[in-house]
């Protein structure tokens, strides 16, 4: 019996995933399967491979193949990675280390790779900015080791019992199956680990315009759980970009007003354009000049497509249902 159980869902087979398996048969702990969770039944493309496991679950969202596997799956932790990423070598013996000591789930960040194209790279160095306003720790090591209350799938680790224990991911949405997780994880009393070493490597949206769509959805899950499952999602910085958008929706009529708001609109404008300006000196610190300076129309977009889907799904009525994309 394996000790730990990696799971990847996907709607099939693609170069990601064959990018990927080379690194986890490289993982420096070799106690492990692997399910490759596909709509359709398909054969291995591995089948000297005993411990890479195909599964077909019909087309439907990733936190039902999630469940699929791990119903079966024999590891006494669940890996849970996405298509488009792939693990550092020491993932799991660094996640033994924790998971003995206590822990029951663990999640680390999930950095851009080296080999990703410029406009991937500057997707992913917003994702890793504090002026959007999201969580830099996500998506590269940040601080020290400590509890958080939510964390994303594309690097999350749960004792398999435990996460049996809250019926798994039992979740219709896509994105925020794995927020929906942590919150049901939170009731039953325990955390996820926060482990800055735990990395793996994650391939970002190529363009302005297929970024905007991914935190659009993030946006309006999280909007739609700040409302219904408030918890973890009523937090300042998740309002924070509907404030941004707002404000850009009515600016070209109060510019027009000779009153008090007109000066009120120009003094927000130029206070936050000055913050993402100081946002983008804070980058360069750890990212290439010319990625950090391309980033600037990148935050702007991402709060006013956030902003404006978190207010969608903060007044969505009825059960917010994600489409499979």
């Amino acid at each position: 019996m394996p000790t730990f159980s990696i799971i990847i869902p996907v709607k099939e087979l693609n170069d990601y995933v064959r990018e990927t398996v080379p690194y986890i048969v490289g993982l420096d702990y070799s106690d492990w399967e692997l399910f490759i969770v596909t709509n359709d039944e398909q054969s291995s493309e591995w089948p000297d491979e005993p411990r890479i496991k195909m599964m077909s679950s019909g087309r439907v969202g990733p936190a039902e193949k999630r469940d699929l596997a791990a119903r079966v799956a024999t590891g006494m932790y669940l890996v849970f990675l996405d298509d488009d990423s792939y693990p550092e070598s020491n993932l799991l013996s660094l996640a033994l280390t924790k998971f003995t000591s206590g822990s029951v789930a663990l999640g680390g960040p999930a950095m851009t790779p080296a080999s990703d194209s410029f406009k991937q790279k500057v997707s992913g160095v917003v994702f890793s900015s504090r002026i959007t306003g999201g969580s830099p720790e996500r998506y590269r090591p940040v601080g020290e080791q400590r509890e958080v209350d939510d964390w994303p799938s594309v690097n999350l680790m749960v004792k398999r019992d435990v996460f049996i224990g809250v019926d798994g991911f039992d979740s219709p949405y896509w994105p925020g199956e794995d927020t929906f997780l942590c919150l049901k994880l939170l009731r039953a009393g325990h955390k996820v680990t926060y482990v800055p070493d735990l990395i793996v490597w994650h391939h970002r949206r190529e363009g302005l315009l297929r970024h905007m769509k991914q935190v659009g959805a993030y946006g309006l899950h999280r909007g739609y759980f700040a409302r219904h499952l408030p918890e973890t999602s009523r937090r300042v910085q998740y309002f924070f970009p509907s404030l941004v958008f707002l404000m850009f929706l009515i600016a070209p009529v109060t510019l027009l007003l000779p009153t008090i708001l007109r000066l009120l609109t120009l003094v927000g404008i130029c206070v936050y354009l000055s913050a993402v300006i100081v946002g983008i000196f804070d980058l360069m610190r750890y990212e290439k000049r010319l990625v950090a300076i391309a980033a600037f129309p990148y935050v702007i977009a991402t709060h006013v497509s956030y902003g404006y889907q978190f207010l969608r799904g903060l007044f969505h009525r009825g059960q917010l249902v994600s489409k499979l994309r």
